[in-house]
């Protein structure tokens, strides 16, 4: 699982011309899925994603999470964020789960991440969405669970 998270001011996300999803401050998640990913996943970066400190506090420092500025969540599916672009010109989308089984954690994830924090405005997932945003710091952050799975020694059964 790899999410981009945006440290955002007024966000919202349209198909069509139809807002389907809006914030006023938060986080804009894009987030993707690869093929091998299970519930832990989804479970870990459900946790993660409300505790993170990326707000500043009083002193002007990252110190203050979305649960402690009552910020609110924009979530968007986003399976280029697995494009491979090493070869070629053209990105290709191995990595990234199919289309059904994508759904099918895209749908799970959602449901952990309000368990964890109601306040979260969704997009559509598959449709040819537009995203507007506001990036505050510019914030800008890439959690990748396979990733950090390795560099914590998970990877090897381990669990940390």
């Amino acid at each position: 699982m790899r999410c981009v998270i945006q440290r955002s001011g007024p966000a919202r996300v349209t198909v069509d011309g139809r807002q389907l999803g809006a914030i006023e401050r938060g986080l804009v998640v894009l987030a993707a899925f690869a093929p091998g990913d299970t519930d832990r996943e989804l479970e870990w970066m459900a946790h993660k994603l409300p505790a993170l400190r990326i707000f500043e506090d009083s002193e002007g420092k990252m110190n203050l999470s979305l649960r402690e500025v009552g910020g609110e969540i924009l979530l968007v599916s986003q399976f280029t964020l697995y494009g491979e672009c090493g070869k070629g010109h053209r990105p290709g989308f191995s990595g990234s789960a199919p289309p059904a089984q994508a759904l099918d954690l895209y749908d799970r994830f959602s449901g952990l991440l309000r368990r964890q924090w109601p306040a979260v405005s969704e997009g559509e997932f598959g449709a040819m969405m537009r995203l507007e945003l506001t990036n505050e710091g510019p914030v800008t952050l890439i959690i990748d669970r396979e990733a950090t799975r390795v560099q914590a020694g998970e990877a090897n059964g381990e669990d940390r």
